[in-house]
């Protein structure tokens, strides 16, 4: 009897290890992110590829796993992106320019009624240089609006508005995404 419940401890333990994180292409994503309080859970994960490169790891955080795309991109509800730079081709300039026809793709080229939250999100990637090993974490918090962390810190304040929050996990989550692979992952499937 003792042998089996340290048996069955040793695998709750192991399993409790695993569970904890997810590594892609050397990128470490955690298994939760907690900003405001709210625990986020891991959704799903897939690398970006741009022409045959593997430059980002992105991963879906939301409070309760979700399948359905269109669902994320509409709720009000706390939820997150980690991209996990892996290429050192990502840098300042690739990531803003990314980012862009990102939005362009999102909104369907529709840009002209949330430009200058775009331009304030895009003059975050400019701020400073990127290199392999920056994590970019997008915030959505109900009532607050969009917030970006690099590598930890937060980059400017919260960028208000359900319109910006659509067209940024949009980018990632629209009828035509950035990369399909990386939103089949991202969405567990």
């Amino acid at each position: 009897m003792k042998k089996s419940i340290f048996v069955f401890s040793i695998a709750v333990l192991l399993f409790s290890k695993i569970s904890a994180q997810v590594t892609i292409n050397g990128a470490i994503l955690p298994a939760k992110l907690t900003q405001t309080k709210t625990e986020l859970i891991l959704n799903g994960a897939g690398v970006r590829t741009k022409y045959f490169i593997k430059v980002y790891v992105g991963g879906l955080y939301l409070t309760s796993k979700s399948k359905v795309a269109k669902d994320i991109i509409a709720a009000d509800k706390p939820m997150a992106v980690r991209v996990h730079i892996i290429s050192n081709l990502m840098t300042s300039t690739n990531m803003t320019t990314a980012i862009i026809e990102g939005f362009e793709k999102s909104t369907a080229g529709n840009t002209k009624p949330i430009q200058p939250k775009i331009d304030r999100c895009t003059k975050i990637f400019k701020k400073e240089p990127i290199k392999v090993g920056d994590v970019f974490d997008i915030y959505y918090v109900p009532k607050e609006g969009i917030k970006i962390f690099k590598n930890g810190k937060l980059q400017d304040s919260a960028i208000p508005g359900m319109d910006l929050k659509k067209a940024i996990f949009g980018i990632w989550f629209c009828g035509d995404p950035v990369d399909e692979n990386l939103k089949k992952g991202m969405l567990g499937l």
